[in-house]
C-alpha cells in the first residue's frame, strides 16, 4: 500500500533531520518539500518506519507492506497550510510511478489518518485527495443514496453495526460491534478527512453515509 503523511514540523530541514536520525526511530521512503524537491530516503525494497501502530484491510504490520511519503506541511499542531502546486505535481508524478511499479490497488492509497484514526490526522482535511484520484491515484466517490440514518456517539444497534461493517469492508480497522464509541467516531472523522473534508466531526451524517456507499460501489 501507499501511505501519505505530513511532516507536522516547522521546516523541511527539521523533518529531514528527524527522518534520517537513527535515534529517532522513524523514517519514510520519500520526503517532498513545499518547493517540490524530492528526497529519496529509504529504498522502496526496504522497510521504513512511518506507520506506527496501524491497520488497513486486515494488515497490522503496515510498515512491512507499504511505501511512505512525507509531505512538508506544518499540520494541525503548527497551523495547516495549503499543499503548493509544485509539491503536488511532484507527488502526483511520484505516486503514479509507485502505484504502477508495485501494482498498488486504488483503495490501498491511504493517509496516515486512515490507517491509524485514533492517533493521526495527516495528511489533513485540506489535502486534495480528489485531485490525486483524478490522476488515477486512489479513489474518489460519487455519492449514492444509502437509505441510512444519522449515527453518532452513544448510538447502538444494527444500523451502527452495518455502518461499521461497511467501513471495515473498505479497509478501515474497525470491529463491527454495534456500539458507536470513541474508536468508531475517530474512524468516521478519518473517513471524512479523506472523502468528505468540508466537515470533520465524527458524526455519520447522511452525506458521509452516501459517500461511503458511493465508495463501496466502486469496488463492485
Amino acid at each position: 500500500m501507499l501511505v501519505l503523511h505530513y511532516t507536522g514540523m516547522q521546516t523541511a530541514e527539521a523533518a529531514l533531520e528527524r527522518l534520517t536520525a537513527a535515534e529517532a526511530g522513524v523514517s519514510a521512503h520519500y520526503l517532498i518539500d513545499r518547493a517540490g524537491r524530492l528526497y529519496r530516503l529509504v529504498p522502496e525494497t526496504e522497510r521504513a518506519w512511518h506507520a506506527g501502530v496501524s491497520r488497513w484491510r486486515g494488515v497490522s504490520d503496515v510498515n512491512s507492506a507499504s511505501i511512505g511519503i512525507e509531505l512538508e506541511n506544518k499540520g494541525h499542531e503548527f497551523g495547516p497550510e495549503p499543499y503548493p502546486a509544485a509539491q503536488m505535481e511532484v507527488l502526483t508524478a511520484l505516486t503514479g510511478e509507485i502505484v504502477a511499479r508495485h501494482g498498488i490497488e486504488a483503495r490501498n492509497v491511504v493517509g496516515h489518518s486512515d490507517i491509524a484514526p485514533s492517533r493521526k490526522q495527516d495528511p489533513g482535511e485540506w489535502f486534495d485527495w480528489a485531485a490525486l484520484a483524478a490522476e488515477g491515484i486512489g479513489l474518489w466517490p460519487s455519492p449514492r443514496p444509502s437509505r441510512g440514518r444519522v449515527l453518532a456517539t452513544g448510538d447502538q444497534g444494527e444500523d451502527v453495526e452495518r455502518f461499521q461493517a461497511a467501513l471495515a469492508t473498505y479497509g478501515y480497522g474497525l470491529v463491527a460491534d454495534g456500539r458507536f464509541g470513541p474508536v468508531t467516531r475517530a474512524t468516521v472523522a478519518a473517513f471524512q478527512r479523506h472523502f468528505r473534508p468540508q466537515t470533520v466531526d465524527g458524526v455519520a451524517d447522511l452525506e458521509t453515509l452516501d459517500r461511503l456507499a458511493g465508495l463501496l460501489s466502486l469496488l463492485d
